[in-house]
C-alpha cells in the first residue's frame, strides 16, 4: 500500500470543490461549503451519531444510506441544522434538491452533513449561494478546497489517500475528515467522507465501514462529548474498473486493510487536532479478560480529565491512570495490574515499581505519549487515542457562540 496525494479526488470518477457562503457569519471569508461529487452512481454506507438527540442531515443520510446509492455529499461548516424541528428537515430538503438541480441527479442520492452551532435556523439563501458556487467550482483537484470548507474549530485541513493493489490491478481510497471539538464518539462534531473506486455491494460496504470505524472513530477523546452531527460516509464508484471484492476475498481483504488504515489516520488527525490540545496520548490495555473489558479500561483513561490534565502537566501520575482503570466496569485483579508510560514501568503487579520520577517525567514531555496498561493474562486488548486537556481548551469553548 502507497500513500499517495489528492484526498477525496484520488480515486478515479470524484471532483470536489470549496467555497465562502457566509455561513459562519455576514463579514466571513471563510470556506463553508464542500461539495464531492461520483461521476457514476456509487455504493454508499454510512455511520452516525447515536445521541437521541439528532440533526436533520444525520436523518436524511440514513435514508439514503439503508437505499445503498448516491452521487454527491454536501457538506456545510457554521450551522448544525440540529433542534431545528420540522424546518430543519425541509431544510435538508431544500439543499438536496438544489444540488441535485445543479447536478442533474435525483435528490435521493444527495447526503447532506452539517456542523456548527446547534439550534440556529439554517441561512438557507446562503447555503443556495454555496450549492451553486460549490457545482461551478467542482474539478478533480478540488479536495483541498472541500477539505478546507467542512472546518469549524480545527486547525487545519485533514485528508489522505492511499493505493492498494488487488489480484488484477489498482484501487484508491482517499478521505477528508474535520472535528477537533465534541469529540467522544460512540458514532463526536466530527464529519470524515471516505471514496474509493472500487466495486463493492453496498451492503458489504456498510458491514466493513461499520467494524473499520468501531476500531478508529469510535477510539477516540477529546472531551468526551458526543455530538449531535457525527458523520461517516463513504462511496463507492467502481471506477477502477475492477470486479467487485467480495467477503471471503483476498481482494476484499487488501481492500479491508486499505480503508481501516485511513479511517485510523483521519481519527488520529482529529486527535492530534483536538481543541487545544497540545499531545497526543496512545493508550494500549492488554491482558484483559476480553475485548470488551480492554475497551472499558481503555475508554475510561482516555475519559479521565484528570488523566488529561496530568498527560498536560507532564505529570506521571500514576494512580490516576489506575484509578481509571479500577472505575471503569471491566473486572481484574488490582494485584495483576501493571503500568508503563512509554518503556519505563511505574507500577509492578499493584505496588509502585522502582523508578526515577525524573526519568518518568520525561516520557510524558513530548508530543506524543504512549501508556500501556496490563491487567493480566487474558487475550483481550485495545488501542485508544487521546489528547491532554488544557486551558486553551477552556477559553475556545468558552465562547464558542460568540
Amino acid at each position: 500500500m502507497n500513500q499517495i496525494d489528492g484526498g477525496t479526488c484520488a480515486p478515479k470518477g470524484y471532483q470536489a470543490a470549496g467555497v465562502a457562503a457566509r455561513i459562519k457569519g455576514p463579514q466571513s471569508k471563510k470556506p463553508d461549503c464542500a461539495l464531492l461529487v461520483s461521476d457514476a452512481p456509487a455504493a454508499v454506507a454510512g455511520t452516525f451519531t447515536t445521541n437521541v438527540v439528532k440533526a436533520a442531515p444525520v436523518l436524511w443520510c440514513r435514508e439514503i444510506c439503508d437505499k445503498g446509492r448516491a452521487r454527491a455529499v454536501f457538506v456545510n461548516s457554521g450551522n448544525a441544522n440540529a433542534c431545528t424541528g420540522g424546518q430543519g428537515i425541509e431544510d435538508v430538503r431544500e439543499t438536496a434538491r438544489a444540488v441535485a438541480a445543479g447536478l442533474h441527479v435525483p435528490e435521493d442520492e444527495v447526503l447532506i452533513a452539517s456542523t456548527g452551532v446547534i439550534g440556529v435556523p439554517m441561512p438557507m439563501q446562503r447555503i443556495r449561494q454555496g450549492v451553486e458556487g460549490c457545482v461551478a467550482a467542482l474539478s478533480p483537484e478540488g479536495h483541498g478546497d472541500a477539505a478546507r470548507a467542512i472546518m469549524t474549530t480545527d486547525t487545519t485541513p485533514k485528508e489522505t489517500a492511499v493505493e492498494i493493489s488487488l489480484a488484477q490491478g489498482l484501487i484508491r481510497v482517499g478521505a477528508m475528515a474535520k472535528g477537533a471539538g465534541m469529540i467522544a464518539p460512540n458514532m463526536a462534531t466530527m464529519i470524515c467522507v471516505i471514496t474509493t473506486d472500487a466495486a463493492i455491494a453496498a451492503k458489504d460496504l456498510q458491514g466493513l465501514l461499520r467494524e473499520c470505524v468501531e476500531h478508529s472513530f469510535n477510539r477516540i477523546c477529546v472531551d468526551n462529548d458526543m455530538s449531535t452531527n457525527d458523520t461517516v460516509l463513504c462511496l463507492a464508484n467502481g471506477r477502477a474498473g475492477l470486479p467487485a471484492v467480495a467477503p471471503g476475498t483476498e481482494d476484499f481483504e487488501a481492500f479491508a486493510y486499505a480503508l481501516r488504515h485511513v479511517c485510523r489516520q483521519m481519527a488520529q488527525a482529529l486527535v492530534r487536532d483536538g481543541e487545544g490540545a497540545t499531545k497526543f496520548v496512545e493508550i494500549r490495555v492488554e491482558g484483559a479478560a476480553t475485548d470488551e473489558d480492554a475497551r472499558l479500561i481503555a475508554r475510561s483513561i482516555a475519559m479521565s480529565q484528570l488523566c488529561k490534565t496530568a498527560f498536560h502537566g507532564s505529570d506521571p501520575n500514576w494512580g490516576r491512570i489506575a484509578c481509571a482503570a479500577g472505575y471503569a466496569g471491566a473486572d481484574f485483579a488490582p494485584a495483576r495490574l501493571d503500568i508503563w508510560i512509554g518503556d519505563l514501568q511505574v507500577l509492578h503487579h499493584g505496588l509502585p515499581a522502582t523508578y526515577e520520577e525524573a526519568a518518568a517525567a520525561e516520557r510524558m514531555r513530548g508530543r506524543e505519549i504512549s501508556v500501556r496498561v496490563s491487567v493480566g493474562d487474558g487475550r483481550g486488548a485495545c488501542v485508544y487515542w487521546t489528547s491532554d486537556l488544557s486551558k486553551d481548551y477552556v477559553s475556545i469553548n468558552a465562547d464558542y457562540r460568540s
